[in-house]
């Protein structure tokens, strides 16, 4: 880490850039999509909706905006990005700046199906053709026979205790709060760095170590190693990250030895999912097709659906089982994964990382994920399957 009398010299000597990302930094703390896009009633209308024998479509409430998206919009683009005078930064600056902005749209319009399903699909795509086929060919495979690792018998404070006990590897702070507004059963939320437990739930030891891995290994990694950085795009995060940093979680998941058949074919499902929103699926269309066609029980299948529909229909879940497949190519490569820890980076500007760090602009990790040193046990399977993705 540079001292600072380094620093300052730093910032002198790049003041413009400094000044317009500092800029960025006091809206973006503003918009983080998943504080909006997570229903407020998810229990109510899960009980409707199975009451109703799946016909009847969830009615869910979203949290209020807290900004003027007009004025947040108008912000993004007094940015005087001319003044930059290095031609690369400008032009990653430009396209941070068309990012974010796109992301405002989308918290904008949650709710209204039409528009937020494509502004979502500006920032995070829908599944290709051979996402699709990646999924049908892991659903071909059976879950592993079941073991007591399985069984959901922790409740969540006894997830938060495991969690404190395996954040003390780590060299950060970790602050818990329980939540019943999310439809994961752990996240980061990276603006207060904060680790949310759902509370009317429970976990399996399986999924304990699943979600230390993913949510401690990588997602907080990577905020407090952002938060390191003498840029803060590195911890508000690049474009179009989501796919990267959530390969990486589950590539963690691998690595730890907590990635199964049953995770693998989780993330099968939410391709599915996200796809069945481009063909116009209905939210009891796409819980028929998980549960009824796939035989996915019915608390997981609606679990997958709400994550797909939520806000109008929400494609981020697409981008984990392509992401794990990228970073497990990096990895069956040889290649380190230091620089893709950095923050809230993206696996397409990598050559813009390193372009920064020669000029001081970015540094090397502090943090790093313990998991990735050596790979805990073998799956001969779980190998076989990620070998031949495409």
């Amino acid at each position: 880490m540079i001292n600072e009398k380094e620093q300052t010299e730093l910032r002198a000597a790049y003041s413009d850039i400094f000044e317009i990302d500092a800029n960025l930094d006091r809206l973006v703390k503003r918009i983080e999509l998943l504080s909006y896009v997570n229903p407020l009633n998810i229990e109510k209308e899960k009980h409707r909706f199975f009451a109703s024998k799946y016909t009847e479509t969830p009615k869910f409430k979203y949290p209020k905006l807290k900004f003027d998206p007009y004025k947040i919009h108008r912000l993004f683009f007094s940015q005087r990005l001319e003044r930059i005078q290095d031609d690369h930064i400008r032009q990653l600056y430009q396209e941070i700046i068309y990012y974010y902005a796109n992301m405002v749209q989308c918290i904008e319009t949650i709710g209204s199906k039409k528009d937020f399903y494509y502004n979502s699909l500006r920032v995070y795509g829908t599944p290709t053709e051979k996402d699709v086929q990646n999924a049908k060919y892991i659903l071909h495979y059976e879950d592993e026979q079941g073991n007591g690792d399985m069984e959901k018998v922790f409740s969540p404070e006894e997830a938060k205790a495991y969690f404190e006990d395996f954040a003390q590897q780590y060299d950060f702070p970790l602050n818990i709060r329980f939540s019943t507004n999310i439809a994961a059963d752990a996240m980061v939320s990276n603006i207060s760095q904060t680790l949310l437990i759902k509370r009317n739930t429970l976990f399996s030891k399986n999924q304990l170590l699943t979600l230390a891995n993913h949510e401690i290994g990588v997602h907080l990694v990577t905020t407090f190693n952002g938060m390191l950085q003498p840029l803060k795009i590195f911890y508000n995060g690049f474009p179009k990250n989501v796919e990267t940093q959530e390969g990486l979680s589950v590539f963690s998941e691998y690595m730890s030895g907590a990635l199964t058949i049953k995770r693998l074919r989780e993330l099968a499902y939410r391709v599915l999912a996200a796809d069945s929103l481009i063909k116009g699926y209905s939210f009891a269309d796409t819980f028929d097709l998980i549960h009824n066609q796939y035989k996915l029980n019915r608390n997981e299948a609606f679990g997958i659906t709400l994550r797909a529909h939520r806000g109008g229909g929400f494609t981020k879940d697409r981008l984990y089982l392509s992401g794990l497949r990228k970073i497990y190519d990096r990895y069956t490569k040889g290649q380190s994964m230091d620089l893709l820890l950095t923050g809230k980076v993206t696996l397409e500007y990598e050559d813009s990382i390193k372009y920064l760090q020669g000029l001081g602009l970015a540094e090397s990790i502090t943090h790093r994920n313990n998991a990735y040193l050596k790979k805990t046990r073998e799956n001969q399977t779980l190998d076989f399957i990620l070998n031949n993705l495409k």
